[in-house]
């Protein structure tokens, strides 16, 4: 039988999700700085890569990688960053997850099969496919 998580640990790690999702780069770099792992994910799996990712923060996620967040740490429904970033059409992140050594095959569906289910050429070029 596994303990209850401590409220206040649950209510902090709420918290850093939350400025990843906002984008709030510098109080989230703060927390990374300070020990709290890079690769954090919430009950979803979604990591704070991810987060930043999917909301548009290009910068966080910059940060973050430079922090050694994976770029490519799939969630639990298989899906990763760079892919969440293509379905939600935020080229600043996708790049930013790119020259962090995003792989776009990676993930189901991957950021290669959501560019194409959505007819992105422009994003297949960028992944070096058609």
């Amino acid at each position: 039988m596994s303990e209850a998580p401590d409220p206040e640990v649950v209510e902090l790690a709420t918290k850093i999700f939350d400025l990843a999702r906002q984008g709030q780069t510098e109080a989230l770099v703060e927390y990374v700085d300070a020990g709290v792992p890079a690769n954090l994910t919430n009950d979803r799996g979604d990591s704070l890569v991810m987060l930043a990712a999917y909301h548009g923060h290009a910068d966080a996620v910059r940060a973050l990688l430079t922090r050694g967040a994976a770029a490519d740490q799939i969630n639990d429904r298989g899906q990763t960053p760079l892919a969440g970033a293509v379905f939600k059409g935020e080229t600043a992140v996708i790049k930013a997850l790119l020259e962090g050594g995003a792989d776009p095959a990676a993930g189901t569906p991957s950021a290669v099969d959501t560019a194409r289910m959505f007819r992105k050429t422009e994003l297949l070029e960028l992944f070096g496919v058609s």
